[in-house]
Protein backbone atom coordinates (compact mmCIF):
# COMPACT_ATOMS: atom_id res chain seq x y z
CA UNK A 1 0.00 0.00 0.00
CA UNK A 2 3.19 2.30 1.03
CA UNK A 3 4.80 2.16 -2.55
CA UNK A 4 1.11 3.06 -4.61
CA UNK A 5 0.66 5.91 -2.54
CA UNK A 6 4.21 6.73 -3.38
CA UNK A 7 3.94 6.24 -7.20
CA UNK A 8 2.14 9.25 -8.13
CA UNK A 9 3.97 11.52 -6.43
CA UNK A 10 7.23 10.01 -8.31
CA UNK A 11 5.82 10.18 -11.40
CA UNK A 12 5.19 14.08 -10.93
CA UNK A 13 8.23 14.49 -9.52
CA UNK A 14 9.90 12.72 -12.94
CA UNK A 15 7.31 14.73 -15.01
CA UNK A 16 8.65 18.45 -13.62
CA UNK A 17 11.81 17.53 -13.58
CA UNK A 18 12.08 16.46 -17.50
CA UNK A 19 13.74 19.05 -19.47
CA UNK A 20 11.14 19.17 -21.92
CA UNK A 21 7.94 19.81 -19.03
CA UNK A 22 9.05 23.80 -19.08
CA UNK A 23 8.69 24.12 -22.59
CA UNK A 24 5.38 22.51 -23.15
CA UNK A 25 4.12 24.54 -20.09
CA UNK A 26 5.78 27.90 -21.51
CA UNK A 27 3.54 26.78 -25.29
CA UNK A 28 0.61 25.95 -23.11
CA UNK A 29 0.52 29.54 -21.56
CA UNK A 30 1.36 31.14 -24.70
CA UNK A 31 -1.49 29.68 -26.24
CA UNK A 32 -3.82 30.74 -23.46
CA UNK A 33 -2.91 34.11 -24.94
CA UNK A 34 -4.88 33.19 -28.25
CA UNK A 35 -7.88 31.60 -26.24
CA UNK A 36 -7.90 35.34 -24.39
CA UNK A 37 -7.76 37.01 -27.56
CA UNK A 38 -11.02 34.72 -29.21
CA UNK A 39 -12.94 35.66 -25.97
CA UNK A 40 -12.17 39.26 -25.83
CA UNK A 41 -10.48 39.61 -22.86
CA UNK A 42 -7.20 40.95 -24.45
CA UNK A 43 -7.16 43.05 -27.78
CA UNK A 44 -5.59 41.66 -30.92
CA UNK A 45 -3.28 43.87 -31.04
CA UNK A 46 -1.53 42.41 -28.01
CA UNK A 47 -2.33 38.77 -28.85
CA UNK A 48 -0.41 39.79 -32.33
CA UNK A 49 2.63 41.01 -30.31
CA UNK A 50 3.07 38.11 -28.33
CA UNK A 51 2.40 36.05 -32.44
CA UNK A 52 5.37 38.44 -33.55
CA UNK A 53 7.67 37.96 -30.58
CA UNK A 54 7.39 34.18 -30.70
CA UNK A 55 9.06 34.38 -34.03
CA UNK A 56 11.79 36.30 -32.84
CA UNK A 57 12.21 33.85 -29.73
CA UNK A 58 12.73 31.18 -32.45
CA UNK A 59 15.15 33.36 -34.71
CA UNK A 60 17.42 34.48 -31.29
CA UNK A 61 17.35 30.91 -29.83
CA UNK A 62 19.62 29.76 -33.18
CA UNK A 63 21.63 33.04 -32.44
CA UNK A 64 22.32 32.53 -28.84
CA UNK A 65 24.20 28.96 -30.21
CA UNK A 66 25.87 31.02 -33.13
CA UNK A 67 27.10 33.46 -30.37
CA UNK A 68 26.41 31.87 -26.74
CA UNK A 69 28.28 28.25 -27.64
CA UNK A 70 30.04 28.55 -30.78
CA UNK A 71 31.04 32.38 -30.09
CA UNK A 72 31.10 33.76 -33.87
CA UNK A 73 29.47 37.06 -34.42
CA UNK A 74 26.93 37.90 -36.85
CA UNK A 75 24.53 41.02 -37.38
CA UNK A 76 23.29 39.44 -40.79
CA UNK A 77 20.13 37.83 -38.88
CA UNK A 78 17.37 40.52 -40.12
CA UNK A 79 18.74 39.56 -44.04
CA UNK A 80 18.58 35.85 -43.34
CA UNK A 81 15.03 36.42 -42.00
CA UNK A 82 13.82 38.18 -44.90
CA UNK A 83 14.92 35.51 -47.25
CA UNK A 84 13.09 33.21 -45.56
CA UNK A 85 10.17 35.53 -45.37
CA UNK A 86 10.89 36.13 -49.20
CA UNK A 87 11.44 33.06 -50.17
CA UNK A 88 7.75 31.99 -48.75
CA UNK A 89 5.95 34.95 -50.20
CA UNK A 90 6.97 34.17 -53.74
CA UNK A 91 6.32 30.45 -53.21
CA UNK A 92 2.82 30.96 -51.71
CA UNK A 93 2.38 33.98 -53.89
CA UNK A 94 4.04 33.66 -57.25
CA UNK A 95 4.51 30.21 -57.65
CA UNK A 96 1.13 29.16 -55.98
CA UNK A 97 2.84 26.25 -54.35
CA UNK A 98 1.93 24.85 -50.62
CA UNK A 99 3.30 25.85 -47.62
CA UNK A 100 5.30 22.94 -47.49
CA UNK A 101 6.95 23.70 -50.84
CA UNK A 102 7.76 26.49 -49.43
CA UNK A 103 9.29 24.94 -46.02
CA UNK A 104 11.69 22.77 -48.00
CA UNK A 105 13.11 25.51 -50.42
CA UNK A 106 13.91 27.64 -47.48
CA UNK A 107 15.64 25.19 -45.85
CA UNK A 108 17.58 24.51 -48.74
CA UNK A 109 18.47 27.76 -49.43
CA UNK A 110 19.50 28.48 -45.45
CA UNK A 111 21.56 25.68 -45.27
CA UNK A 112 23.68 27.10 -48.56
CA UNK A 113 23.55 30.69 -47.07
CA UNK A 114 25.04 29.26 -43.60
CA UNK A 115 27.84 27.20 -45.88
CA UNK A 116 28.73 30.13 -47.14
CA UNK A 117 29.14 32.27 -44.05
CA UNK A 118 30.79 29.30 -42.11
CA UNK A 119 33.45 28.86 -44.71
CA UNK A 120 34.08 33.22 -44.51
CA UNK A 121 34.09 32.51 -41.13
CA UNK A 122 37.32 30.26 -41.31
CA UNK A 123 39.30 33.19 -42.66
CA UNK A 124 37.88 36.33 -40.96
CA UNK A 125 37.00 36.22 -37.07
CA UNK A 126 35.58 38.84 -34.54
CA UNK A 127 34.64 42.57 -35.07
CA UNK A 128 35.30 41.59 -39.02
CA UNK A 129 33.09 38.67 -39.19
CA UNK A 130 29.82 40.74 -37.85
CA UNK A 131 30.83 43.51 -40.41
CA UNK A 132 31.20 40.40 -43.56
CA UNK A 133 27.84 39.09 -42.52
CA UNK A 134 26.09 43.02 -41.76
CA UNK A 135 27.56 43.57 -45.62
CA UNK A 136 25.87 40.14 -46.43
CA UNK A 137 22.74 41.63 -44.65
CA UNK A 138 22.29 44.89 -46.75
CA UNK A 139 23.38 43.30 -50.21
CA UNK A 140 20.10 41.17 -49.28
CA UNK A 141 17.80 44.09 -48.48
CA UNK A 142 19.13 45.70 -52.17
CA UNK A 143 18.48 42.75 -53.47
CA UNK A 144 15.28 42.76 -51.52
CA UNK A 145 14.10 46.57 -52.69
CA UNK A 146 15.51 46.03 -56.60
CA UNK A 147 14.20 42.81 -57.77
CA UNK A 148 10.75 43.70 -58.60
CA UNK A 149 9.89 41.19 -60.28
CA UNK A 150 10.35 38.43 -57.34
CA UNK A 151 10.30 40.58 -54.82
CA UNK A 152 7.78 43.03 -55.51
CA UNK A 153 10.12 46.06 -54.44
CA UNK A 154 10.20 48.40 -52.00
CA UNK A 155 6.27 47.53 -51.82
CA UNK A 156 7.17 43.69 -50.82
CA UNK A 157 5.11 40.66 -51.53
CA UNK A 158 1.58 40.15 -49.89
CA UNK A 159 -0.71 37.60 -50.10
CA UNK A 160 -4.21 37.83 -48.79
CA UNK A 161 -4.69 34.52 -47.55
CA UNK A 162 -2.90 31.20 -46.72
CA UNK A 163 -3.92 28.15 -46.99
CA UNK A 164 -2.73 24.92 -45.07
CA UNK A 165 -4.11 21.63 -46.12
CA UNK A 166 -6.59 22.93 -48.16
CA UNK A 167 -7.73 24.38 -45.23
CA UNK A 168 -7.70 28.42 -44.84
CA UNK A 169 -5.81 29.26 -42.07
CA UNK A 170 -6.28 32.75 -40.66
CA UNK A 171 -3.50 34.53 -38.04
CA UNK A 172 -5.47 32.99 -35.39
CA UNK A 173 -5.42 29.68 -36.08
CA UNK A 174 -1.31 29.84 -37.10
CA UNK A 175 -0.72 31.49 -33.84
CA UNK A 176 -1.10 28.05 -32.65
CA UNK A 177 1.14 27.05 -35.37
CA UNK A 178 4.28 29.75 -34.21
CA UNK A 179 3.58 28.03 -30.70
CA UNK A 180 3.84 24.04 -32.10
CA UNK A 181 7.15 25.57 -33.75
CA UNK A 182 8.65 27.16 -30.80
CA UNK A 183 8.35 24.48 -28.43
CA UNK A 184 9.73 22.46 -31.10
CA UNK A 185 12.92 24.95 -31.40
CA UNK A 186 13.30 24.76 -27.42
CA UNK A 187 13.43 21.21 -27.73
CA UNK A 188 16.31 20.77 -30.63
CA UNK A 189 18.32 23.20 -28.84
CA UNK A 190 18.14 21.65 -25.71
CA UNK A 191 19.15 18.56 -27.30
CA UNK A 192 22.12 20.27 -29.06
CA UNK A 193 23.42 22.06 -26.36
CA UNK A 194 23.41 18.24 -24.24
CA UNK A 195 24.56 16.70 -27.40
CA UNK A 196 28.10 16.20 -28.02
CA UNK A 197 27.75 18.89 -30.49
CA UNK A 198 27.34 21.61 -28.64
CA UNK A 199 30.31 20.44 -26.24
CA UNK A 200 32.11 20.87 -29.33
CA UNK A 201 31.03 24.32 -30.36
CA UNK A 202 31.80 25.48 -26.35
CA UNK A 203 35.37 24.05 -26.56
CA UNK A 204 35.55 25.95 -29.69
CA UNK A 205 34.28 29.29 -28.23
CA UNK A 206 36.82 28.59 -25.10
CA UNK A 207 39.92 27.91 -27.11
CA UNK A 208 39.84 27.40 -30.60
CA UNK A 209 43.37 25.91 -30.01
CA UNK A 210 42.45 23.44 -27.01
CA UNK A 211 39.95 22.13 -29.18
CA UNK A 212 42.27 21.64 -32.12
CA UNK A 213 44.44 19.53 -29.72
CA UNK A 214 41.02 17.61 -28.61
CA UNK A 215 40.28 16.66 -32.30
CA UNK A 216 37.57 18.98 -32.64
CA UNK A 217 37.07 19.90 -36.57
CA UNK A 218 36.98 23.89 -36.59
CA UNK A 219 35.57 23.52 -40.03
CA UNK A 220 32.85 21.36 -39.19
CA UNK A 221 31.50 22.62 -35.93
CA UNK A 222 31.85 26.37 -37.58
CA UNK A 223 29.87 25.41 -40.51
CA UNK A 224 27.25 23.69 -38.55
CA UNK A 225 26.93 26.83 -36.10
CA UNK A 226 26.14 28.75 -39.01
CA UNK A 227 23.65 26.68 -41.25
CA UNK A 228 21.72 25.87 -37.65
CA UNK A 229 21.52 29.86 -36.79
CA UNK A 230 20.39 30.66 -40.16
CA UNK A 231 17.94 27.81 -41.11
CA UNK A 232 16.40 29.27 -37.41
CA UNK A 233 16.41 32.58 -38.79
CA UNK A 234 15.20 31.54 -42.36
CA UNK A 235 12.14 29.18 -40.39
CA UNK A 236 11.50 32.40 -38.37
CA UNK A 237 10.94 34.36 -41.91
CA UNK A 238 8.62 31.47 -42.71
CA UNK A 239 6.79 32.20 -40.12
CA UNK A 240 6.70 35.87 -39.95
CA UNK A 241 5.23 35.79 -43.66
CA UNK A 242 2.54 33.08 -42.65
CA UNK A 243 1.80 35.33 -39.95
CA UNK A 244 1.36 38.56 -41.31
CA UNK A 245 0.80 37.19 -45.12
CA UNK A 246 3.37 40.29 -45.97
CA UNK A 247 7.31 40.92 -46.41
CA UNK A 248 8.63 44.41 -46.67
CA UNK A 249 12.33 45.38 -47.16
CA UNK A 250 12.17 47.89 -44.50
CA UNK A 251 11.56 45.43 -41.60
CA UNK A 252 14.61 43.66 -42.45
CA UNK A 253 17.23 46.45 -41.20
CA UNK A 254 20.14 46.50 -39.05
CA UNK A 255 18.07 47.28 -36.56
CA UNK A 256 16.64 43.92 -36.24
CA UNK A 257 19.83 42.35 -36.23
CA UNK A 258 20.83 44.54 -33.24
CA UNK A 259 17.71 44.15 -31.52
CA UNK A 260 18.09 40.16 -31.46
CA UNK A 261 21.81 40.87 -30.30
CA UNK A 262 20.57 42.50 -27.44
CA UNK A 263 17.63 39.96 -26.84
CA UNK A 264 20.62 37.55 -26.71
CA UNK A 265 23.43 39.06 -24.61
CA UNK A 266 20.23 40.79 -21.86
CA UNK A 267 18.57 37.23 -21.26
CA UNK A 268 21.83 35.06 -21.12
CA UNK A 269 23.81 33.39 -24.42
CA UNK A 270 23.82 30.21 -22.63
CA UNK A 271 20.40 29.95 -21.20
CA UNK A 272 17.43 29.05 -23.24
CA UNK A 273 15.01 30.50 -21.01
CA UNK A 274 17.17 33.71 -20.36
CA UNK A 275 17.19 33.76 -24.04
CA UNK A 276 12.66 34.28 -23.83
CA UNK A 277 13.29 36.60 -20.91
CA UNK A 278 15.60 39.00 -23.04
CA UNK A 279 13.34 38.25 -26.03
CA UNK A 280 10.33 39.58 -24.34
CA UNK A 281 12.05 42.43 -22.83
CA UNK A 282 13.35 43.78 -26.23
CA UNK A 283 10.60 43.36 -28.66
CA UNK A 284 7.44 42.16 -25.96
CA UNK A 285 7.24 45.56 -23.84
CA UNK A 286 7.99 47.31 -27.40
CA UNK A 287 5.43 45.52 -29.26
CA UNK A 288 2.83 45.89 -26.64
CA UNK A 289 2.77 48.53 -24.58
CA UNK A 290 5.26 51.31 -25.87
CA UNK A 291 4.06 51.30 -29.56
CA UNK A 292 0.87 51.49 -27.71
CA UNK A 293 1.24 55.24 -26.45
CA UNK A 294 0.98 58.23 -28.19
CA UNK A 295 4.61 59.87 -26.67
CA UNK A 296 6.29 56.59 -28.30
CA UNK A 297 3.98 56.39 -31.20
CA UNK A 298 5.44 60.22 -31.81
CA UNK A 299 9.25 59.22 -31.20
CA UNK A 300 9.63 55.96 -32.37
CA UNK A 301 13.12 55.68 -31.70
CA UNK A 302 12.90 56.26 -28.05
CA UNK A 303 12.67 52.21 -27.23
CA UNK A 304 16.11 52.14 -28.90
CA UNK A 305 17.65 54.49 -26.20
CA UNK A 306 15.88 51.85 -23.48
CA UNK A 307 17.38 48.96 -25.70
CA UNK A 308 21.11 50.38 -25.59
CA UNK A 309 20.94 51.22 -22.13
CA UNK A 310 19.53 48.19 -20.98
CA UNK A 311 22.85 46.53 -22.91
CA UNK A 312 24.81 48.76 -21.37
CA UNK A 313 24.15 47.75 -17.87
CA UNK A 314 23.78 44.27 -18.39
CA UNK A 315 27.41 44.39 -20.05
CA UNK A 316 28.83 46.70 -17.31
CA UNK A 317 27.40 44.89 -14.38
CA UNK A 318 25.82 41.56 -15.07
CA UNK A 319 27.68 39.88 -17.94
CA UNK A 320 25.58 36.34 -17.09
CA UNK A 321 22.17 38.28 -18.14
CA UNK A 322 18.92 37.46 -16.94
CA UNK A 323 19.46 34.00 -16.56
CA UNK A 324 22.54 34.65 -14.45
CA UNK A 325 20.40 36.89 -12.92
CA UNK A 326 17.77 34.83 -11.79
CA UNK A 327 20.33 32.33 -10.83
CA UNK A 328 21.93 34.59 -8.42
CA UNK A 329 18.08 35.17 -7.01
CA UNK A 330 16.98 31.49 -6.49
CA UNK A 331 20.47 30.83 -4.08
CA UNK A 332 19.97 34.44 -2.23
CA UNK A 333 16.37 32.97 -1.42
CA UNK A 334 17.46 29.53 -0.39
CA UNK A 335 19.62 31.18 1.83
CA UNK A 336 17.67 33.45 3.29
CA UNK A 337 15.09 30.86 3.50
CA UNK A 338 17.85 28.08 5.60
CA UNK A 339 18.35 31.29 7.67
CA UNK A 340 15.29 32.04 8.78
CA UNK A 341 13.91 28.29 9.16
CA UNK A 342 17.26 27.73 11.27
CA UNK A 343 16.29 31.05 13.20
CA UNK A 344 12.93 29.48 13.96
CA UNK A 345 14.25 26.07 15.32
CA UNK A 346 16.81 27.97 17.41
CA UNK A 347 13.61 30.10 19.03
CA UNK A 348 11.38 26.90 18.89
CA UNK A 349 13.99 24.47 20.66
CA UNK A 350 16.99 25.91 21.22
CA UNK A 351 20.55 26.12 20.78
CA UNK A 352 21.71 22.45 20.17
CA UNK A 353 24.21 21.67 22.90
CA UNK A 354 26.03 18.76 21.23
CA UNK A 355 29.53 19.60 20.54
Amino acid sequence: MKNMTNKPKTFFNKLVAHPYFGFILAGFLLMMVQVLEYQGVIGVTYARAFGLTIIYFIVSLGFSLLLGYAGLASLGTSGFIGLGAYITGYVLGTLNLPLFTALLLTLAIAVVIGTIVGFISLRIEGMYLAIITLGLSEILNEVFKNAVNLTGGVNGLRITQLTMFNTLITHREFYFVLVFVMVLAMILTINIISSPTGRAMLAMKNSTSAAMAMGISILKYRLLAFVIATIYAAVGGLLYFGYWLTSNPETWSISLSLSILAAVIVGGAKSIWGVLAGTFLMFGIDLAVFKQMDFFQKYQDVPYLFSGLLIILVVMFYPGGLSKLGIDIKVFIKKTFKKVKNSYRIWRYGEDDRQ
